[in-house]
């Protein structure tokens, strides 16, 4: 019974033993809890850096606010029109796909206007001092003084 005993702790100790860290394997962080960046410092970032203004920028559309809702509902009316006729429903059923197409249709010609808003102008000062204003549709959390990196042309948290 002992010896079992035994075996099963300097098994267990072997394999505690196999997840321990010795020093100089691994990544290094940096080793001082100021250092929040990990073992990579901002100044070795070519494309990040400081949000310095974020300014909203209008559509320039002047659709009335009702004019994607009601183009939609009347794509969506003749296409429910034609479905039902094609699929040999009734007279019922034919006014009930024109109605259901035009709610439908309503619907996402309502949400694809309301899509196209604005866009924001995000002004970005570069760790190497440069200073870029990039155009994007959503700020995705971004704010000023945030710390960030533009990719393929778009601004995104660091």
């Amino acid at each position: 019974m002992n010896t079992r005993l035994m075996l099963a702790a300097a098994i267990a100790t072997a394999a505690l033993a196999g997840c321990a860290t010795s020093p100089g394997y691994g990544p290094s962080y940096g080793g001082g809890y100021n250092n929040g960046a990990g073992s990579y410092s901002r100044s070795s970032c070519y494309d990040c850096g400081v949000v310095v203004r974020v300014d909203s920028i209008a559509s320039g559309r002047t659709a009335p606010s009702a004019t994607g809702a009601v183009l939609g509902g009347i794509v969506g009316a003749v296409a429910g029109r034609q479905i039902s006729e094609h699929t040999g429903g009734s007279k019922g059923e034919k006014n009930t796909a024109t109605v259901a197409g035009a709610a439908a249709g309503a619907l996402a010609g309502n949400a694809i206007q309301n899509r196209t808003a604005g866009s924001y102008d995000i002004t970005v000062r570069m760790d190497d001092g440069r200073t870029v204003v990039i155009n994007q549709r959503n700020l995705g959390g971004i704010r000023e003084n945030a710390y960030v990196r533009v990719v393929n042309g778009q601004v995104v948290l660091r």
